[in-house]
Formats: C-alpha cells, structure tokens, sequence
C-alpha cells in the first residue's frame, strides 16, 4: 500500500465512524514540534453510551497506561521533541470485581482524533472517549504467567481502535500492550496532560512507508525490552512469560509486526491484519517462526491488488497461514464498524459483513493463532474451511 493509499483508505474507513462524506476526512492536520498542553476534561456519561462486545475469556481485565521513554534514540519525525516517548496501554488478567471502568481514550485524544480526520463532525468527543471498554483501571492482576502480545495499530489511528481485540485477548490469558507510535497516530495523550497529533500524516516522509514500518520495528522492540527486563517499568511486568511473546497490527502496523520479527528473535509469531507488507522477509527466512495474514478478500485473496501478501508467504519458513474474510473492509479488524453501528451511522454497501461479525471473526482467529502458537494448544480452527465460519476461506498459493 502506498503512503497515498494510506491516507485514501484512512479516509474511507473513517466514513463508518463519522457522519460527513469521504471526501471530507483525511483533512491535513500537522501537530507542531512542540504541541501545548491540552487539558483533558473529566470523562462524564454521554447521553448515548458507546460500548465494545463484552470479552470472551474466562478473566476480567485490568488496565494500565505506560509512559516509555527510549534515551538511546531521538525521535525520527520531530528530533527537536528529543528522546523517542511512547504511549503504552497494557492489558492484562485481572481478578473479577476489581478496580473501575476504564476510559476508552482521554477526551482531548478524541477530540484530536475526530479534528484530524472530519473537522467539525457531529460526533462527541465525550462520548468516544466514555466507550465502554469491559476494561478495569487498578484492576488486581490474576496469578500466574501469561504470553505477551504487542498490538500497533494503522496510521493515523490512535491505539484505542484495537482496544476490542485487546481486551479480549487479556480475557483469554494474555498480557497485551497496545503502543501509539508519536506523531504517527493522532491523539496521543502524556502523563502531562500534552496531547501530540500526526505530524507525518499527509505529507511525504523521507524513505516513504519503509521508514516508517522500520521506525515502527524500534518502538516495538524498546517496548518488548522495557516489559521484559528485570526492572521494568510497568508495575504487573512479573506477569509476562519472557519466552512466549509475539506481536500482530493493523495496516502499517502488520507490516511493523514482520520487520519486527526480521529483527528481534524474541518474537515467536506474528500476525498482520490487512496491512501491505513493505518490509520482505529476510532472505534467511525467520528461523521457523510463524506468521498469520488476516484480511480483506478485496485486496488480500490469491491474485489481488496486493502482491506483497504472496511474495511474504511463498518467503515465510515456518508455520503460516493466509485467511481472507469475505464482506469486511480494511476497518473490519479494528474498533470503527462497531461504533458506527453503536453510534447509528449506516455502514458502506460493501462492508456485507456486520461490525460484529467481523470483530468476532477477528477475535477468534487472532486468539486461536496465538493459543496454537504461544500455548501449544492444537487448533482445529486452522486447519481447514470450517462450515460454520463460511466468510473465511483459506487462500492457499
């Protein structure tokens, strides 16, 4: 995909959330170097409570927000910023009837979010940011050690639009950390109060979309390092098994995920969810690690627009698996179909499957991946067409 495609789909996608025509969103927005602090009001009920499908594990979830700062390298898109800073929401398996409901965002990222892509948009920034998420924050952590799954999600989009993946991966006994990569996603919230947009969005960016899935590779690789080492920062970091750890995006952010896996061997499995693959698999392959493609029959079946899913399979040398879910668009793998739907704003024609179909869809497959690859539990699921699941088809080169 393009950069230009990109920001073309960006646009489209954002139609399901906001009532304004596509040619309205994807207005330029450009955060400055120094963004001014935003105060972030308190987050009051909204007259029309938003909500996520409920997870499906076994565990209630906790949350937190992780503030990383990586001194060993300067910020690649606005180097007077200083140090590369991060935004982390982690995730994890909480005890039941523990802590408070959690923020789906904080009301200036929202605001931020809904400014960048469609100013002036009818939807309240109060009431994205109250979506109920089935997430605890000060949650009390369960017993025991879980796999680490690392989520980047497309450009533009801020991290809380893979919270319903998120949260429901932690319900099933994983740890999750969501990461904003700065000045690539809008609304990113700081412990400061400081609310930083996408400064790189919708203007050309030196070395084009590799720069960009490489800078990606980095800043997930510090956050598996900052959550793994011995005295990390996040405070529940003994609930993470150091040797089961994988990592997974949407858009660019699958295609982060691959050349994270190209360079951090820490990394069991990976997985992309609809996102063109700029970075090729080494030519050494990777070590027998696996990958999952999950995505859009429009550009991702056999034969389709999108080259690059063929070239990565036929390169891949361990397990690996293509799936193609029929009627879903690029925004089927994240949160936007399900707050268009709960917001009441029609859905494309094309998009035949329903937001909570394919978020289901996702859920399942992503979870029974990683179940199959990080806890060695066999998965008849991907092992062939299942007849209740008719939407995926396995596109076998």
């Amino acid at each position: 995909m393009t950069r230009t495609r990109s920001i073309t789909l960006a646009a489209a996608l954002l139609a399901l959330v906001l009532p304004l025509p596509i040619a309205a969103a994807g207005t330029a927005f450009a955060a400055p170097a120094t963004a001014p602090a935003v105060s972030s009001p308190a987050i009051t009920a909204p007259a029309q409570q938003l909500q996520l499908p409920r997870p499906t594990g076994q565990y209630a979830v906790g949350t937190d927000d992780l503030h990383l700062v990586d001194r060993q390298r300067q910020d690649p898109w606005v180097p007077s910023a200083g140090p590369r800073q991060l935004m982390v929401s982690m995730y994890y398996p909480a005890v039941h009837g523990t802590g408070r409901p959690a923020p789906y965002m904080t009301t200036a990222a929202a605001q931020d979010f809904i400014d960048f892509e469609v100013p002036g948009s009818a939807l309240s920034a109060t009431a994205l940011a109250a979506t109920r998420t089935y997430a605890y924050a000060d949650a009390r952590p369960e017993h025991g050690r879980f796999p680490l799954v690392v989520l980047s999600p497309g450009m533009e989009q801020p991290r809380a639009m893979l919270t319903g993946l998120a949260v429901d991966l932690a319900s099933r006994g994983y740890v999750v950390a969501v990461v904003d990569h700065t000045y690539e996603n809008t609304g990113t919230t700081f412990p400061d109060g400081t609310t930083l947009g996408c400064t790189i969005c919708n203007q050309p960016v030196p070395g084009g979309p590799a720069a960009i899935v490489d800078s990606r590779a980095k800043d997930l690789a510090f956050t598996i390092g900052q959550l793994t080492e011995s005295h990390s920062p996040w405070p529940h970091a003994d609930l993470i098994d150091r040797s089961r750890i994988a990592v997974a995006g949407h858009s660019v952010g699958g295609a982060a995920a691959l050349a994270t896996m190209a360079v951090d061997p820490r990394v069991r499995a990976g997985a992309d969810l609809d996102g063109t693959l700029f970075t090729p698999v080494p030519a050494s392959g990777l070590a027998g690690r696996s990958f999952l493609l999950f995505g859009t029959q429009i550009d991702h079946n056999v034969g389709g627009s999108d080259s690059t899913w063929g070239d990565t399979y036929a390169a891949l040398d361990g397990w690996k698996e293509w799936l193609t879910v029929a009627g879903t668009v690029h925004a089927s793998f994240t949160d936007i179909p399900i707050l268009a739907t709960e917001g009441g704003i029609p859905l494309p024609p094309q998009m035949q499957t329903s937001a909570q179909r394919g978020m289901q869809l996702t859920r399942d497959y992503v979870a029974a991946y990683f179940d199959q690859q990080l806890k060695g539990r066999p998965q008849p699921l991907l092992t062939g067409p299942n007849p209740a699941d008719p939407e995926v088809a396995f596109q076998h080169p």
